[in-house]
């Protein structure tokens, strides 16, 4: 079993991490759908390998960068469109990195997210990747999320020292851990910098650090950033189920919509299961009843279609999920009626889209006021 899941897994990641390209082939305007400046807090450490900038070792302090990205008109929602080669970038194909900078600190880089902020409705969205990430790879993930989602408001990418190979789970797994004061402080420079809703979106192994950092500002008594943290994403959550149990008794019932999506044809999840000892993941085959009584709203996704074999990345690769990420993060201020709402967006979206990505009807919500769980139809 283990093999057969590393191997795919193996078959899908790119051997190299480069981000900036040696050239960038010419593209007209009309052949870009859209620009993007992804802000960066990393706990990586710089490399002087060309055009990779961030490798997977650990630094003891954070570096602040930006990365304007491009997505090409050909791109079609829930696809992350790459170049084959690195060094070569085609905008009017691919996306593409045109420019990166580093601030000089953290005051410059909250200068930065105070001008964007403002420029995008006081809104900013912190995106924390997942297990076997390059620092390329979560820069292009976080670009298709913001695009596809049609979120407006800062796009702030969180990325730790993940290396980035499907070997290193353990070493990833402490980095994610070394990395949580660091996503805590960066919530925190967030909230002074003249945000007035932050939410947050992490998948796999980032939700642990996420969950980790809002452990921490519980425990110091700011848990919702001055009443300015929104929304909660956890996309198939790598967490030891009776840990996630510890950290939400720790963090209390939300005061807003903290989303948990799981999907029981995880195979990385079961990959996970596996190396823990045979501990169930919070993402995977587990009660949604059981997570639901600590105040978070379950979206099981397990018969929502994928072009991933693993399953893993259902939230950004499958067009009707990436929407309706957009749709909640575009909401009111006012926190909704959770389960009305939900059922309002997803037959919505789903008509909309078509039916060959999804309906509302593969969608299984469980939210703390119904924990048998109800089919949306």
């Amino acid at each position: 079993m283990l093999l057969l899941l590393l191997l795919p897994a193996g078959c899908m990641h790119q051997e190299s991490h480069r981000l900036i390209a040696q050239t960038i082939a010419p593209a007209s305007q009309s052949q870009i759908a859209g620009k993007h400046r992804i802000l960066v807090a990393t706990t990586r450490a710089e490399t002087p390998r060309p055009g990779v900038v961030f490798s997977g070792n650990r630094a003891l302090a954070t570096t602040f960068a930006f990365v304007d990205m491009t997505v090409p008109a050909v791109h079609e929602t829930g696809k992350l469109e790459r170049s084959p080669s690195p060094k070569v970038a085609d905008p009017a194909r691919y996306f593409a990195a045109r420019r990166l900078g580093i601030y000089a600190d953290s005051q410059a880089f909250s200068r930065a997210i105070s001008k964007n902020i403002e420029e995008n409705g006081g809104r900013a969205l912190v995106f924390v990747h997942g297990f076997n990430t390059g620092f390329d790879s979560a820069v292009y993930r976080m670009t298709q999320i913001v695009h596809d989602a049609g979120y407006k408001g800062a796009p702030i990418l969180f990325t730790w020292p993940s290396a980035g190979r499907l070997v290193d789970y353990i070493y990833d797994n402490n980095s994610a851990t070394a990395s949580r004061d660091a996503l805590e402080d960066l919530l925190r420079l967030v909230a002074r910098s003249g945000a007035r809703r932050i939410d947050i979106v992490a998948h796999s192994m980032g939700t642990w650090v996420t969950m980790e950092a809002l452990r921490q500002l519980a425990i110091t008594g700011n848990r919702d950033l001055g009443g300015k943290l929104a929304d909660v994403v956890l996309a198939s959550p790598d967490i030891d189920v009776d840990v996630f149990k510890t950290q939400m008794r720790r963090y209390g019932v939300p005061d807003r919509s903290f989303f948990v999506l799981t999907s029981r044809d995880d195979r990385a999840l079961d990959l996970s299961r596996f190396l823990a000892g045979n501990q169930a993941r919070v993402g995977g085959s587990i009660d949604p009843a059981e997570l639901a009584k600590y105040g978070v709203i379950v979206v099981d996704v397990t018969d929502v279609s994928s072009p991933d074999r693993l399953n893993h990345a259902k939230f950004a690769e499958n067009p009707l999920l990436v929407r309706l990420l957009g749709e909640g993060l575009a909401d009111s201020d006012e926190p909704p009626s959770a389960d009305q709402e939900l059922v309002r967006r997803i037959n919505a979206l789903a008509g909309s889209i078509g039916q060959t990505i999804g309906t509302a009807a593969d969608i299984v919500i469980t939210t703390p006021l119904d924990v048998l769980g109800a089919v949306v139809e």
